[in-house]
């Protein structure tokens, strides 16, 4: 099992935590990962972080599909892919309908659909075996809608691309799994819980492999595990709470919450509706408290520094290639590389 490292996106003012990051490349992290809600992007941070790091990989975790055409995602991945000596990791996402069309101001359209087609324009790019054709039900290489100008033409890169950069899917639904494992190199899952693996997933991985006719070790899982560290279990609960609130009960609308739909899938049906309705309310406090311990532990490695290092072999047992952790304590991450590496 490799290690990740990933960095939030920013409130309202971005800083990195370099001493962090630096620690993590000098430890034998395998990868960094940067994020982007509708504020600061997942780009930028990883450009300045590839500069001043020497081996770890850099990976977006992840790029928002509808906020960048499929050949602006390859440009830039191939771009970073060479300034940093081949250490991209190109992790996409469609996100949800609320920012794709309340912050993007593009349609949300029919997701597996989508990310097809988009993942298929970015590998036929960074192949450069011809100039840039596709005519799909999403996107349309030269374009040829009404309002066109018919000079378009079909272009191949200028930027000679390594033709395998690898390609992450954010996914969470049984359906988008199935898609990632057929035609993607690794998922990046959120929330993951490795002792339900089997029963809420696993069947989901195998059939998108089998239709690519791919094996288990051609395929990372390379899930985001909050780490909180506390000798009072209660206490480690307690500071991911907020964040389990926002996404269950915030993240989404009332009946298209992926990350609620996935609460109910663990098996914590009443419990994600009562988060859901008490953040809808704006009883975002009492949405906190309505989080239970079981869910926190489920997801995340929480607890004494000996209680997280006997449950680090539940990510082990799971079969998962690469586990990436969201700490900011600096001990923490040595903590786990010694444990782990």
């Amino acid at each position: 099992m490799k290690l990740g490292l990933i960095i939030s996106y920013s409130g309202a003012k971005l800083e990195l935590p370099l001493e962090l990051i630096l620690e993590a490349d000098r430890l034998g992290y395998h990868a960094l990962w940067t994020s982007e809600a509708y504020g600061s992007d997942a780009v930028t941070p990883l450009a300045w972080i590839g500069a001043l790091t020497q081996r770890i990989k850099l990976g977006t975790g992840i790029m928002q599909m509808p906020a960048r055409t499929p050949a602006m995602t390859a440009m830039t991945a191939m771009t970073l892919d060479q300034l940093s000596g081949g250490r991209m990791l190109l992790g996409l996402g469609l996100s949800g309908p609320q920012v794709a069309e309340g912050w993007h101001g593009v349609a949300y359209g029919k997701p597996l659909v989508k990310t097809r087609e988009y993942v298929t324009i970015v590998r036929k790019i960074f192949a450069r075996q011809e100039p840039l054709v596709f005519d799909g039900e999403h996107y349309q290489i030269p374009y040829r809608g009404e309002d066109a100008t018919g000079l378009g033409k079909p272009l191949k890169s200028i930027l000679h691309s390594r033709p395998d950069i690898p390609i992450y899917i954010a996914a969470i639904g049984p359906k988008n799994i199935e898609l990632a494992a057929e035609i993607a190199d690794g998922w990046l899952p959120i929330f993951f819980a490795p002792e339900r693996y089997h029963e809420t997933f696993h069947e989901h991985v195998e059939a998108g492999l089998a239709k690519a006719a791919k094996t288990a070790d051609q395929f990372d899982i390379a899930p985001t595990v909050s780490v909180a560290m506390d000798d009072d279990f209660e206490v480690a609960c307690n500071m991911l709470k907020p964040m389990l609130a926002l996404y269950i009960g915030g993240m989404g609308a009332k009946g298209k919450n992926f990350y609620n739909e996935l609460a109910v899938r663990y098996g914590f049906e009443a419990e994600a509706t009562l988060i859901q309705d008490l953040y809808l309310e704006g009883k975002k406090a009492e949405a906190m408290a309505a989080v239970p311990n079981e869910l926190v532990d489920a997801v995340a490695l929480v607890g004494s520094a000996a209680r997280i290092k006997d449950r680090l072999q539940l990510w082990r047992e799971s079969g998962i290639g690469t586990l990436n952790i969201g700490t900011y304590d600096i001990n923490v991450l040595r903590l786990i590389a010694e444990w782990v590496l």
